[in-house]
């Protein structure tokens, strides 16, 4: 029922990887937001170079679109390795992460995205390469089956996960940095536009980028793609050079309204007040009320809600908050 390409669908669809790369920033001092992180960052990675010593394995947590993979992808830089990226559901089998750590050279970074989804028998091989630089391989099948121990060159694992509940205890135990990554503020996001801007070749005054900061959910994947479509606007109906007015028709056609909701959410939060009275209503409802997977609207479209505090959750079910309401020009009744 609803479009995939929505502009403020967080996660990064296979069109964007080349184009967001060239976005990205190489070095830490380039990388904008996530402070603490950062900062926490640059002591381990100095205190590793003057060792001439691995990193300690890292795990990046938090809700997709906020750098864990650039941020990964500037650490292998600043130690001046290789990165291998893979991601947990591409690594099916035990063999196939063998053929990923045996071609690892000193010291080089392994970045797994969605690490969360390791299968089981995978993650297990991986406990012993995090703590012993091993890999502990069964060959053969019964009675004469073998173990063999395949020494590997030390490496830094980086783990992403936008699930960090989802890790088993003894694979979030290994890691020695643990890092969360937060919503980036308006003013970062501001920032990040206005350096994508300049990448571009694109002219955008301080109103637009503000417009756009504000409307782009907190995350720079979200950002970097509404000014990719504003300029499309600019460039069709305007003059090439994006001013507030080009930037305010484009988010209105683009259906992004000023908390960054889309015509999906703002259903959503319409078919709770209008067929259920605002809540309380099951999730099992809702999803069968739009035709839409129950999956789709807890994953997708509910985290966002939720955090605006349009949307909240209870034991009985679904309800919307009084700011729902005035949001979309409707009367509360208690």
């Amino acid at each position: 029922m609803f479009d995939d390409e929505r502009i403020t669908d967080i996660h990064q669809n296979i069109n964007e990887e080349r184009s967001e790369f060239t976005l990205r920033p190489q070095h830490l001092d380039e990388y904008i937001g996530q402070k603490a992180v950062t900062d926490n960052l640059k002591v381990f990675i100095e205190a590793a170079k003057l060792r001439g010593e691995p990193l300690d394995h890292v795990l990046f947590y938090g809700p997709p679109g906020l750098g864990k993979t650039t941020l990964a992808g500037i650490i292998a830089k600043e130690l001046g390795v290789d990165i291998r990226i893979t991601s947990g559901p591409a690594i099916e089998r035990a063999g196939d992460l063998a053929a990923i750590l045996t071609n690892l050279n000193e010291n080089d970074v392994l970045f797994i995205d969605e690490i969360h989804r390791l299968n089981r028998s995978v993650e297990e091989v991986l406990y012993s390469a995090m703590e012993d630089y091993a890999l502990d391989i069964i060959i053969g099948k019964g009675p004469s089956a073998r173990s063999i121990r395949l020494d590997l060159s030390k490496f830094t694992l980086i783990g992403a996960t936008t699930r960090a509940g989802s890790l088993s205890a003894p694979l979030r135990d290994r890691f020695g940095v643990m890092a969360k990554f937060e919503s980036y503020t308006t003013d970062e996001l501001m920032t990040i536009i206005r350096r994508s801007a300049g990448l571009l070749g694109i002219q955008a005054d301080e109103e637009s980028l503000r417009e756009m900061a504000m409307r782009s959910r907190g995350t720079p994947r979200v950002a970097n793609r509404m000014l990719k479509r504003v300029r499309d606007f600019s460039q069709v109906e305007g003059n090439g050079t994006i001013d507030i007015d080009i930037t305010k028709k484009a988010l209105e056609a683009l259906g992004v309204d000023m908390l960054g909701l889309e015509n999906i959410d703002r259903e959503i939060l319409r078919v709770i007040i209008e067929r259920f009275n605002g809540g309380p209503v099951g999730i099992d409802t809702i999803a069968a009320s739009m035709g839409e997977e129950k999956v789709t609207i807890e994953d997708v479209y509910e985290p966002y809600l939720i955090q605006q505090g349009l949307l909240h959750r209870t034991p009985k079910g679904r309800v919307v908050s009084k700011e729902a309401y005035e949001h979309l020009g409707l009367e509360y009744q208690e």
